[in-house]
């Protein structure tokens, strides 16, 4: 049976039905926001750069996928000079640097912010015929390596080890590429720039690590996560990081062990290993960071922090991370 409703009862049922209409509708918006990720940061951001920052900035992007699934992030390594170029250019949207940034770069519209600390290590090769002097009693002063990268002298490794009972001739080699781990070897060595520095020219850290393996007369310079194997915390196989005899008085002293990461790093954030060869490692944009690399960058200095450690890297102190928050926006 159809019971007739008076004028107040129809508008009664007008309204709750729309009511109804409206909180489903609702439901449905808020279902298709959660699986579309409406509201997220969404497009492609283009990093290239520095070997020093490629397997940090790898780890970073792994993890910020996981909770910006609609951001892509391409990745590609070539040194500094090739991040700052890219960077400055519009080819990219983030340079990787792994050095201070020029002044020119800042005059071109540069704008970096440092995410990391690293250092850049001297290396040579475990069959080294002084290893053992070298690593175990005296390791090296700043004075041999000025000799061999910038005075060019054809010094053996009795003189470069400091006295040690050797005389071959060391084999000196330096990076090919315009790159952040030369710069600041060569700022180091007093102030000098890559162009400074005699050898012969290999390119990438990869590719600088591995002729030094391979040549047991040989000596180069490596950033800290090609120097080290990640796993073991050793020195990469085939290579071993001499102890830089900082205070000159002609032996190792426990501080200044580099035979593993761990004390790497200890060396480092102490201040014992010097500055330069540690340095921080900069991102740098043309004026600024624009979205989704400004979210990224971001992240990379929040959450992302808590996977420096894990790749073997050394934190910025709270304070420098928060004047670097403070420069993004």
């Amino acid at each position: 049976m159809i019971r007739k409703l008076s004028c107040s009862q129809s508008i009664l049922l007008f309204f709750s039905l729309a009511m109804m209409t409206l909180l489903l509708t609702g439901c449905g918006q808020s279902n298709s926001q959660a699986t579309s990720g409406v509201g997220q940061p969404k497009g492609t951001v283009r990093v290239s750069g520095a070997w020093a920052l490629y397997p940090m900035m790898v780890r970073w992007a792994e993890e910020f996928n996981k909770t910006y699934p609609h951001v892509r992030i391409d990745i590609s390594a070539g040194g500094a000079g090739k991040g700052a170029a890219d960077a400055l250019a519009g080819l990219t949207d983030i340079g990787m640097v792994s050095r201070e940034v020029k002044p020119e770069e800042i005059k071109q519209g540069g704008f970096h912010v440092a995410v990391v600390k690293d250092a850049v290590f001297p290396t040579i090769s475990a069959k080294n015929p002084v290893a053992k002097e070298i690593l175990e009693r005296k390791g090296i002063r700043k004075e041999a390596f000025v000799d061999l990268w910038v005075l060019g002298k054809a010094a053996t490794w009795s003189e470069v080890a400091g006295g040690a009972p050797s005389g071959d001739r060391a084999q000196v080699y330096t990076r090919s590429d315009s790159c952040g781990a030369a710069e600041t070897w060569a700022a180091y060595l007093g102030g000098r720039n890559q162009e400074d520095l005699k050898g012969v020219g290999v390119y990438g850290d990869p590719g600088i690590a591995d002729a030094v393996r391979k040549d047991p007369l040989a000596i180069g310079f490596n950033n800290l996560n090609y120097a080290y194997d990640a796993k073991t915390g050793l020195p990469v196989k085939g290579l071993q990081v001499p102890p830089i005899d900082t205070n000159g008085n002609g032996r190792v002293d426990p501080e200044e062990d580099l035979s593993t990461k761990e004390k790497a790093i200890k060396a480092v954030t102490s201040g014992i290993y010097p500055s330069p060869p540690a340095r921080d490692l900069n991102l740098i944009a043309k004026e600024r960071f624009k979205e989704p690399a400004k979210t990224f960058v971001k992240w990379i200095l929040t959450n992302g922090q808590k996977y420096v450690d894990e790749v073997g890297y050394i934190r910025l102190s709270e304070p420098r991370i928060k004047e670097m928050l403070n420069k993004i926006e």
